[in-house]
């Protein structure tokens, strides 16, 4: 399996080979895997609850398994990609962030809760 420049690049190269090799992982679709991601994200409030720092990252990386498992599906589906993916949500933050990334002001939390709201609205507006 060749190795790509950082561990999560590899562990996307991991997973498109999984998604090759097992036959289970080759026969799910985004529908069948929808019990498994609720049970992670479950399983990640669980273990910020608990405090454990340890078993939160394990858990976020069942839940980030989850996110590349379905960037897999939708690439070999040529629907979308990982990259795809991690450029949406960084051009998400930077709209929604315009105090970080722009030129607006915010030096409250109510503040950066306003144009973060204001910017999600746009967002859907546009969407319809």
């Amino acid at each position: 399996m060749p190795e790509s420049g950082s561990p999560l690049e590899a562990f996307a190269d991991q997973m498109r080979v999984l998604q090759r090799e097992c036959a289970w992982k080759r026969e799910q679709t985004h529908t069948s895997l929808i019990p498994y991601v609720r049970e992670e994200a479950e399983e990640v409030v669980e273990a910020i609850e608990s405090g454990d720092p340890a078993a939160l990252c394990d858990e976020l990386g069942d839940l980030l398994l989850q996110v590349v498992i379905h960037a897999v599906i939708a690439e070999e589906a040529g629907e979308f990609t990982l990259d795809d993916v991690a450029r949406g949500v960084m051009a998400k933050m930077e709209r929604r962030n315009p105090h970080v990334f722009g030129d607006a002001v915010a030096t409250t939390v109510d503040e950066v809760m306003a144009l973060y709201n204001a910017a999600k609205a746009a967002e859907k507006s546009e969407k319809g």
